[in-house]
């Protein structure tokens, strides 16, 4: 995937340190290192219950089993490179531990995936880029010949193949087979499942009795249905997400789950804010600039919105850019008959808006739109985007046969789905703000449109100032570069942008057009053409990234509150 791409380099003594031959010296790492802010990050724990307080501390426990599982999907040799740097009490060593730590690898997410380790290091051969296909398929396999194999197999095997919850690997013949999540890591699986009910047997709340008993039946049966299900209707002031969900390191078919875990408490005055949300969702379905047959007549209004407060983050869910919301589950027979649960982590939030977005608006937004960045319009648009994400095409057909968005764009879904996802949103907030919907969240009017698009503006050089590695950024760079293209923002030629609020509305709703066609039709060709074209870094916009150098790329979290319920 990551070879549709032009390098973003972010600073060009970091950025030459990744790419020389020679590894990074302490000092670079400890700079690169510093492109993530280090936060504190704290919740309100004073209203649980004592049950609830010892439960949370058990679910600690388990997510840093949860990092174990990352780890090892990873990479293969992961965990043997951790402990070798484990036992390097050097300056440098350190220092390669700790961006290892946070990168979960010795691959710079901030640098286009590129290794900051020497090729060789006791006695472990470390890639020059992460491996695709990271360990879910063997290694060194083809993509060609997994693809060959996959589409030879009957098609209930193939299903398993591409399955999220299943591994592939050789056999003792030599041939590709498939092995299930709850064979490939039964061990940490085990001790999991047995975490989770202890957590189940201390906490008073029955919906988080339910859900924790199911996802440990689930970890050893590899069946998740039941417990994503349980999870949907989860109904308790701790809110936890941990098991294997976004498929986002699967980057040579975007098939395979990784684990994550989050573990959070819910913050019961925000999420009342948002329950209005659900009430339009099949209306903004309904209102989607797509043909009617491409839209869902049963959009799930069950689908839940939580906002939360992180208490704790390990694997996918502690890994270098740190995830503001998410939106789960990402199994299409949940979606089609309830939706999907957006959670929305306020407090990490107030942090990336407070540490990047604020010093970033200073130097791209042209002075007079600097007082509209909004965080409120911040907020509520990452709310938006996952919203979105439940809406829109979830199934399609291929040659006569049911398929669905994921499957048929292959790598590109993930890019695409973001990018669907950001733009739709702010297409739903416009059409909302018509409505009069938003008054009590947003405002109306003008002054409320050019906080929301200026904001937006902003948070588009927050998502780039990442790099191009990720589904994000890479999503964010085809808006970016399709909006300037066609009006909605303009550069001034200095690194600063502004937007044409003559022309924004138009030109959002027909890039929205074009996303929700691409997932409806399943045009993988046409997927492939938008990304080689859009995904790259243009001058005018490379002079503004130059200008943040010294603005954190994100945030690191420190999780003191964890840290006092686990008593250490």
């Amino acid at each position: 995937m990551k070879t549709l791409l032009l390098p973003l380099m972010l600073a060009a003594a970091i950025g030459n340190a990744c790419a020389a031959a020679a590894a990074p010296t302490a000092a670079q790492l400890t700079t690169m290192a510093k492109r993530f802010e280090q936060v504190d990050m704290r919740a309100d724990t004073s209203h649980l219950s004592a049950g609830d307080r010892a439960a949370i501390a058990k679910l600690i426990e388990a997510a840093k089993v949860i990092d174990t599982l990352q780890l090892r999907q990873r990479w293969a040799h992961n965990e043997a490179l951790l402990e070798a740097l484990k036992k390097d009490t050097t300056p440098l060593g350190k220092a390669r531990l700790d961006y290892f730590w946070l990168n979960k690898g010795p691959w710079s997410h901030l640098d286009e995936n590129k290794s900051f380790m020497p090729p060789q290091y006791k006695g472990i051969a470390i890639p020059a880029q992460k491996p695709p296909g990271a360990n879910f398929y063997p290694e060194g396999a083809t993509k060609e010949a997994l693809e060959a194999w996959m589409n030879a197999l009957p098609p209930q095997e193939k299903q398993d193949a591409q399955w999220f919850f299943t591994t592939i690997r050789t056999g003792p013949d030599g041939k590709f087979k498939v092995v299930k999540y709850s064979d490939e890591y039964r061990p940490e699986l085990e001790k999991l499942a047995r975490l989770l009910r202890e957590a189940a047997g201390l906490t008073d709340n029955a919906s988080l009795k339910k859900f924790l008993t199911l996802r440990a039946d689930a970890f050893l049966s590899n069946d998740y249905l039941e417990s994503d299900f349980a999870w949907m209707d989860l109904d308790s002031p701790v809110d936890i997400t941990i098991g294997p969900y976004e498929t986002y390191n699967d980057e040579l078919f975007g098939y395979k789950a990784a684990f994550e875990a989050y573990v959070n408490i819910r913050d019961d005055k925000e999420t009342r804010k948002l329950d209005f949300f659900g009430k339009y969702m099949q209306e903004l379905e309904d209102n989607l600039p797509i043909d009617r047959r491409y839209r869902n007549p049963k959009v799930g209004a069950m689908a839940p919105m939580v906002v939360v407060n992180q208490v704790y983050g390990a694997g996918d869910g502690n890994m270098g850019v740190q995830t503001a919301a998410y939106n789960l589950p990402n199994d299409e027979r949940i979606i089609s008959k309830r939706g999907s649960k957006r959670v929305m982590l306020k407090n990490v939030q107030e942090a990336k808006f407070r540490s990047t977005l604020t010093p970033i608006a200073r130097l791209v937004l042209r002075p007079e739109a600097q007082k509209d960045l909004d965080f409120d319009s911040f907020f509520t648009h990452i709310l938006a985007h996952e919203i979105m994400h439940g809406l829109g095409p979830h199934a399609t057909k291929v040659d006569g046969k049911d398929s669905t968005p994921r499957q048929d764009l292959k790598e590109t879904y993930s890019t695409i789905e973001e990018a669907k996802a950001d733009v739709t949103g702010l297409w739903a907030l416009m059409y909302m703000m018509d409505k009069g919907l938003l008054k009590d969240t947003l405002g109306q009017g003008g002054a409320a449109e050019r906080k929301l698009h200026n904001t937006f503006l902003a948070s588009a050089f927050r998502t780039l100032h990442f790099g191009l590695t990720d589904s994000h950024a890479r999503g964010m760079a085809i808006q970016l570069n399709y909006l300037l293209d066609n009006g909605g923002f303009i550069s001034h030629g200095d690194g600063t942008f502004s937007v044409d609020f003559k022309k924004i509305r138009q030109a959002v709703t027909e890039l929205n057009r074009e996303f929700l066609m691409i997932e409806a039709t399943g045009d993988y060709a046409r997927a492939k053409a938008m990304m080689a074209r859009y995904v790259v870094i243009r001058p005018d916009v490379q002079k503004a990234l130059d200008k943040m150098k010294k603005v954190p790329n994100d945030i690191r979290p420190s999780f003191t509150t964890a840290k006092a319920l686990a008593g250490k």
